[in-house]
């Protein structure tokens, strides 16, 4: 039997194994959709052919950030909800999220296939370029509605724990399109439309598979009114919307590189194409590169997410050093990929027949080493953009996003080639310098993120620190008390405690349990002895066996109060054990639910007689014995006899009374 993963248990490296490897080469596959289709073109049609999947290339852009909208989004909120262990949340606004990407996602489609003549200018076409991009374009935007869906499904996918399988979807997709490109452009001669035709089949074929996995989403259970989108809609655009400003950013500069080279390119001896195509084709290669570190970082936001909702910033702090470290190497090896060996690079995507072979290898090599210098830098960018978007940091998130192209980039490239009249050099020495920039800037911003996980940290361990007081000189003694709603038990067993001079726990089992089990304190606190109707889901189980092994645990070390937690039961065989039920009259239940509680009046035997009767599930589900059965227990008293103060004094005499 396949063990579940365990995102607030597993090993760190072992989860990013299994996140982000599938994640960085699921990223990796859609990059080569775009790269296979320009070595092809390139090869079949030549610099005008690469030309025009670049200026189409924008286009692909948009549909990607809308894509991240949606799909990072809903991962995000995923893993925060499962969390924090509010799942009925989590199912609704899963299965509004995928109707809202199915809805989008064909409204996209028919918008840009129609305005595709003027988004083709727009994007930076020359006059030479513009029917080839246009005849690319218009099937690569009858495909839309398909690879918005699925990369969105795929986000979704690898956050519901089950990263390979978008990576085999993703794959098949991918071989299907490099097995139909040469065949379309080369044996069936239709060039760039050959090229989209054979694209937009591999993403037709990579939807069907991420459909068909909706039947075996496994984290929620989804019925029919989830799909119904809610105001939760709001939340996960919300955590996606850095993601997809880091895209509509990228394609700002896409669209702003396109429209200078062109221009600034006209007035050298490279002319207005060759600048647009090395571009693209630059632009496609360091897609790999963007791709993995995206990945990276992707693939930790259910680790991240999941641990703090639950509260374990270790966790998250480890995972952030891990995918940091990972990201500088990989962004390193990449750099100097491109700084020492261009020209293989770009021999990929053009014959040596192509009349602008030497010219087109001379600004190819220009660019791996100015525009690019730097790239490796990048790495901390994309990382301090996704890791803050997965702790729900969305504005910073947003902010990050900005600074490198918008804010740094286009200002300088423009100040450098017009102000200084550095033309195209100046736009590609903009590049390196921004990176730079971006760089000592999002050193800053990392680091006030990991410092606040310190200072939330400390405060959890502030506001959870377990008092010992270590006064209790006896026999060991472990006292467990079972008590009706609102008869006081839990103050008897806190005062008794305090007798005794032993450790109380009841709330403070929360912390314990939280930190053993990765659940957060707040699903504890709301689901630590409830039963639900109809079934009881892992986390409950999980909940009961990490309790029970605490408390097994506690009795072995130590004398203490233990409230609740069928703790009578898990130690019925211990021979230090006193076990206690506590219970009161109805009227003074009511009172004390009303004065303590603050429950309302009319409200407060209703809540007093639902909550009994889900202890009494719970016990029962966990011990299949009646939580009233008196032969369960040592003692058993009426608080109001005494009162609390008085019942605590009384037990405490027995508890002596035993030792002598």
């Amino acid at each position: 039997m396949k063990k579940e993963i365990n995102l607030g248990k597993d090993n760190i490296n072992k989860l990013l194994l299994s996140f982000a490897i599938p994640c960085v080469i699921s990223m990796l596959i859609n990059s080569v959709y775009n790269i296979v289709d320009q070595i092809f073109i390139g090869k079949g049609v030549g610099t005008v052919g690469n030309a025009a999947t670049n200026v189409i290339f924008p286009l692909i852009i948009i549909y990607g950030a809308i894509a991240s909208l949606i799909g990072n989004g809903t991962s995000a909120n995923l893993s925060l909800k499962l969390g924090e262990g509010k799942k009925e949340e989590a199912s609704s606004s899963l299965g509004g999220a995928i109707t809202l990407s199915i809805i989008i996602a064909i409204v996209v489609g028919i918008i840009s296939y129609l305005t595709l003549p003027t988004l083709v200018n727009l994007f930076g076409s020359t006059e030479n370029v513009y029917p080839y991009a246009l005849s690319y374009g218009r099937i690569i935007a009858i495909g839309s509605p398909f690879v918005i869906i699925y990369t969105a499904l795929s986000n979704i996918i690898r956050a519901d724990g089950s990263p390979k399988y978008a990576m085999i979807m993703l794959i098949i997709g991918a071989i299907v399109n490099i097995i139909l490109d040469p065949i379309f452009i080369f044996a069936f001669k239709m060039g760039v439309k050959g090229g989209a035709i054979a694209t937009v089949i591999g993403e037709i074929i990579s939807f069907i598979i991420a459909i068909l996995y909706l039947k075996k989403i496994k984290s929620v259970k989804l019925s029919k009114k989830d799909f119904i989108p809610n105001k939760s809609i709001f939340r996960i655009l919300g955590l996606g919307l850095s993601s997809f400003i880091t895209q509509m950013t990228i394609l700002v500069l896409f669209v702003f590189m396109n429209n200078m080279l062109t221009k600034l390119g006209a007035t050298t001896k490279y002319g207005a194409d060759i600048p647009l195509s090395v571009y693209g084709i630059i632009s496609k290669i360091n897609s790999l590169y963007i791709s993995s570190v995206l990945g990276i970082a992707i693939g930790s936001q259910p680790i991240i997410g999941f641990n703090y909702g639950a509260g374990n910033f270790d966790r998250v702090k480890e995972t952030l050093r891990k995918v940091l470290t990972i990201n500088f190497i990989v962004g390193i090896i990449f750099n100097l990929i491109f700084v020492l060996f261009p020209h293989y690079l770009v021999s990929l995507f053009i014959t040596t027949s192509d009349a602008n072979y030497e010219l087109f290898m001379n600004f190819a090599i220009l660019t791996c080493r100015s525009f690019v210098l730097l790239m490796g830098l990048n790495a901390l960018e994309i990382t301090t953009s996704i890791v803050v978007q997965s702790l729900g940091n969305v504005i910073k998130a947003t902010m990050v996003s900005f600074i490198r192209q918008i804010i740094l980039f286009i200002p300088i490239a423009c100040l450098l080639s017009v102000t200084f009249n550095k033309g195209i050099y100046g736009v590609l020495y903009a590049g390196p310098i921004a990176d730079f920039l971006c760089f000592v800037i999002c050193i800053f911003i990392f680091y006030s993120e990991y410092k606040k996980l310190n200072k939330n940290q400390q405060e959890n361990l502030n506001n959870s620190k377990i008092q010992v007081p270590n006064t209790y000189k006896g026999s060991k003694i472990v006292a467990t008390i079972s008590r009706e709603y609102g008869s006081g038990g839990r103050y008897v067993g806190k005062i008794l405690a305090n007798k005794l001079g032993i450790n109380f726990y009841d709330k403070e089992l929360i912390h314990l349990a939280a930190t053993a089990s990765g659940l957060s304190e707040n699903y504890i606190e709301e689901n630590d002895q409830k039963k639900r109707a109809n079934y009881i889901n892992n986390n409950d189980d999980l909940l009961f066996i990490t309790e029970k092994k605490i408390i097994e645990n506690l009795a072995k070390k130590e004398s203490c109060v233990i409230v609740g937690r069928c703790a009578d039961y898990i130690l019925k065989n211990n021979k230090n054990t006193i076990k206690i039920f506590l219970y009161s009259d109805t009227d003074s239940k009511i009172n004390r639910a009303i004065k303590y509680y603050n429950i309302p009046e009319e409200q407060a035997l209703k809540a007093i007689n639902k909550i009994n009767k889900e202890r009494a599930k719970h016990y029962k589900f966990y011990t299949n014995r009646n939580w009233y059965d008196l032969n369960n227990y040592d003692l058993i008293m009426n608080v109001d006899k005494y009162g609390v103060e008085k019942t605590a004094e009384f037990i405490k005499n027995v508890i002596e009374e035993k030792e002598k």
